[in-house]
């Protein structure tokens, strides 16, 4: 972490000091459960809990200062040692975007230099950041996001990592509206610019996907003339997206778009569902062969952006292709296989959910599944607003279309998926509506045999991926519902 004195914390979020001037924080905290000794604890109102109500929790910890909106005193009466701030979220954006400043100006003065890589889209942002990370941390120290830190809040805290000898620093940025990615980027000054997709996630919260890809696209906006726009010229909103940007543009493509200085040749998945092609890099003649990994065609898009983008950072298309083949997912529930000893077969992807992922999953399914029963066991795709019932109608008709063994589809928010897939055509045992993933669990242990394949797919919060790590245990005897904590 870059050093501030509490004195230069408050003049640069334009707070009110109340606490020695001298206080130097090690670190950067918002869960008073992680704080540590030298912690800044950063006290934020949160939609469930206030985070001044734990700021006690954050000094027993060892926190020695605190980034607060109100004044919060201690057992003795005595304000706790604070920066008063108007918006607590506000003021950690400005401190990251000098921290920022400051890691650029002291590499610059060393003849040495950071590269901020910003990654956006609908699907995909995190196993493009980890695939990206994974190659540029062969190349100089890499600071990436923990898990999906991408917002208001995750962009900051990922910063207050980086140091002096950062290298390379990837920023995930996420968004819920229009203007979101803009604040994320002129905080970081990102000097390459990758957009992955618009896809109809949020589209409830946005207004639309046409709002969807204004958003995205500030990111290349915000890219300066000098900067690379890494761009998906597979869909057509962010193809579009070159008019909207004065970076060089770099456009990659999966589908053999003639335009696209990245692509994968000779595309495919082996047996064991792993994207294998050669890789065509701008400036070189000689494609490199790449077997990824990881689980899924859709993935051959992900992987050809992190290429793009570390070609772009400089990186030769050798070690590009290289570290592409060394890396398995490294964050868990993306395509996450787990081969239980009885040889049932779990692929828990239930991280996230909307329809362009959930079909791509699905496929990957089907494909996998040749010569086995296979089991799609889903749940809801929020925040689709008002295309909520027919994106889950769609998704039941594929998943007979695909002719997946059996269907299980978990909480009333999917039912509309269920009742797409019986009347397309599943009938019987082949389709189950469980109210509860309790439910779901029960039938699941009751009924699955050596050689299934599972899948499991929902939006985050609806909480599969918690019923799909407990059946990817060895097989359990059922047991009564209450005598097991919920899974949701």
């Amino acid at each position: 972490m870059i050093a501030f004195t509490a004195a230069e914390i408050a003049d640069i979020t334009k707070g009110r000091l109340d606490a020695d001037p001298g206080i130097t924080p090690l670190s950067v905290v918002t869960d008073s459960r992680e704080a540590t000794p030298g912690s800044l604890y950063v006290a934020k109102p949160g939609e469930y809990a206030d985070g001044h109500d734990f700021t006690a929790a954050a000094f027993s910890a060892g926190a020695t200062l605190a980034l607060v909106e109100r004044p919060v005193a201690g057992p003795d009466g005595a304000p706790y040692p604070s920066i008063v701030v108007s918006d607590a979220v506000l003021a950690m954006g400005a401190l990251a975007a000098e921290a920022v400043r400051r890691i650029r100006a002291a590499r610059a003065a060393a003849n040495g230099e950071l590269t901020v890589i910003g990654i956006t889209g609908s699907a995909g942002k995190t196993t493009t950041k980890d695939l990206l990370a994974g190659i540029l941390s062969l190349h100089g120290n890499t600071v990436a996001p923990r898990g999906s830190y991408n917002g208001e809040i995750g962009v900051p805290l990922t910063v207050f990592t980086a140091g002096t000898d950062t290298r390379y620093l990837v920023i995930e940025m996420g968004a819920t509206g229009v203007g979101h990615i803009s604040y994320l980027a002129d905080m970081v000054k990102p000097d390459i610019g990758v957009v992955l997709g618009v896809g109809t996630a949020h589209a409830g919260e946005f207004g639309g996907v046409d709002n969807i890809a204004l958003a995205k696209g500030e990111l290349v906006e915000a890219l300066a003339a000098s900067g690379t726009a890494v761009i998906n010229l597979d869909d057509d909103r962010v193809a579009a997206m070159r008019a909207r940007t004065s970076a060089s543009v770099v456009g990659f493509s999966a589908e053999g778009r003639p335009d696209a200085a990245v692509q994968a040749l000779n595309a495919d998945t082996n047996t064991d569902g792993n994207p294998e092609f050669d890789l065509l890099l701008p400036g070189e003649d000689t494609p490199h062969h790449v077997i990824s990994r990881l689980i899924g065609a859709h993935h051959t898009g992900n992987l050809l952006a992190a290429a793009a983008a570390a070609r772009a950072a400089g990186i030769s298309g050798a070690d590009i292709a290289a570290a592409l083949s060394s890396q398995a997912a490294a964050s868990r529930w993306r395509m996450e296989r787990t081969e239980r000893p009885d040889g049932v077969t779990i692929i828990n992807d239930a991280y996230n959910a909307n329809p362009e992922s959930m079909r791509a999953a699905l496929r990957t399914l089907a494909d996998l599944g040749q010569g086995r029963r296979t089991w799609a066991v889903l749940g809801a795709m929020l925040e689709l607003g008002e295309d909520s019932i027919r994106e889950h109608t769609a998704v039941g008709t594929q998943v007979v279309r695909l002719n997946i063994s059996r269907l299980v589809v978990v909480g009333r928010e999917a039912r509309a998926l269920y009742v797409s897939a019986v009347q397309e055509g599943s009938w019987g045992d082949e389709c189950v509506f469980a109210e509860t993933a309790d439910e779901a669990y029960e039938l699941l242990n009751a009924e699955l045999e050596p050689g299934d394949l599972v899948l499991f797919k929902s939006s985050n919060s609806v909480g599969l991926r918690h019923l799909g790590d407990q059946i990817a245990l060895p097989p359990q005897t059922p047991q009564p519902a209450d005598e097991r904590s919920t899974l949701l």
